[in-house]
C-alpha cells in the first residue's frame, strides 16, 4: 500500500491539473470501489471548483467551492492517469507497471484545465468520498489520526507523550495512526535504522519518568523527517502497484538502508552487520541486529 511521501508525490502531480479548475464532469463507472459511492457522489462534484488539494496521512484531500471535500484513499491499486490532448501521464509511478486496462478505469474527472483524472483501480482497494467540510472531524475514515509527521506539532516531546507507558514494541507503535499519521512499514524500518533503534525496543523507553523526551525519541524524530523528506524529493518508492501522475518510477527504493535487504551487509560505517528479517504484528520487519539496539 502507498505511504505518505507515494502519496505526496501523487498530490503534487495532480496539483497543477486540479487546483483552481473546474471538475466540469465527473463519472463513477461502477456503484462501488472498496465502498459504495454515495448516492449524490456526482452530483456533489460536477460544477465544482477545486481550491485547494491537499493531504491528510494517506489520503488526498480536494477542498471544494461548496464546501465539501473530496475524500479519496489510493488502496492497494489505485493509481490516477492525467490524459491531456498532447500528454498521458501518471502522478505517482513505483516499481512495476500500472495496469492499463480501461476497465479498471473506475472514476473519471474532466477538468477545465484541459486534463482528464482517471483512477485506475484492479483490487478496488481504493475509495473516495465527499464530505461535507465542517464535518470532517467527525468523519470514522479521518476520526483519531495522529499528528502528520511531517508537520510542526510533531516532535521529540510529542512522540514521547504519545508512547508514555506503551509496552508494545516501538515499530507497532510507529504504525498505530492514532500516534503518528501516515507511517508505514517501509518508512518506520528505514527510520528504526537511521536512528539506530531496534524494532522490538518497547516504546515507552522513548519517555523519562518525568515524560520528557529521551534522546532516542529526538534522533527517532529526526530520522523520521529526513528519510520521508527524501523519499518525497526521490518521487516515493516504486513498488508493486504505485506510479507517479508522470509516468516516471520513484527510485527512493535504491537508498532503502534495510527494506527488502535480508542477507545483505548493514551500511552502517564500522557496522558491519547483516540485514535480518522477521514477522512483527504481521508484517515484516527489517533491521540490523548489530546496530540497532
Amino acid at each position: 500500500m502507498p505511504e505518505l511521501p507515494e502519496v505526496e508525490t501523487v498530490r503534487r502531480g495532480l496539483q497543477p491539473v486540479m487546483e483552481g479548475a473546474k471538475i466540469l464532469n465527473a463519472e463513477a463507472r461502477r456503484p462501488d470501489l472498496r465502498f459504495p459511492f454515495q448516492p449524490d457522489f456526482v452530483a456533489r462534484l460536477k460544477g465544482q471548483v477545486v481550491t485547494g488539494l491537499g493531504r491528510r496521512a494517506k489520503y488526498l484531500m480536494a477542498d471544494l467551492a461548496s464546501g465539501d471535500v473530496l475524500l479519496m484513499h489510493l488502496g492497494m491499486s489505485g493509481s490516477f492517469r492525467v490524459i491531456k490532448p498532447d500528454n498521458d501521464v501518471q502522478p505517482g509511478a513505483f516499481h512495476h507497471p500500472k495496469a492499463k486496462d480501461s476497465a479498471h478505469d473506475h472514476v473519471l474527472f474532466r477538468m477545465s484545465s484541459g486534463a482528464d483524472i482517471v483512477f485506475n483501480d484492479p483490487r478496488r482497494f481504493g475509495y473516495m468520498k465527499v464530505i461535507a467540510r465542517n464535518a470532517l472531524e467527525e468523519e470514522p475514515l479521518l476520526r483519531g489520526l495522529g499528528p502528520e509527521p511531517l508537520g510542526n506539532e510533531f516532535d521529540a516531546a510529542m512522540l514521547a507523550r504519545s508512547c508514555e507507558g506503551k509496552t508494545t514494541s516501538l515499530k507497532a507503535a510507529l504504525l498505530d495512526q492514532r500516534v503518528v499519521a501516515g507511517l508505514g512499514n517501509i518508512y518506520v524500518c528505514e527510520a528504526l535504522h537511521r536512528s539506530h533503534l531496534s524494532p522490538r525496543r518497547i516504546a515507552a523507553t522513548l519517555s523519562t519518568k518525568k515524560g520528557e523526551p529521551t534522546d532516542h525519541a529526538k534522533r527517532l524524530v529526526g530520522a523520521i523527517h529526513t528519510v520521508l523528506n527524501d523519499a518525497i524529493r526521490a518521487g516515493g518508492s516504486s513498488l508493486r502497484d504505485h506510479r507517479q501522475t508522470s509516468g516516471e518510477l520513484g527510485y527512493f527504493q535504491h537508498s532503502f538502508k534495510v527494506y527488502d535487504r535480508e542477507g545483505e551487509t548493514c551500511t552502517t560505517p564500522r557496522c558491519g552487520g547483516t540485514i535480518k528479517r522477521f514477522t512483527q504484528n504481521g508484517r515484516s520487519t527489517f533491521w540490523c541486529p548489530k546496530c540497532q539496539k
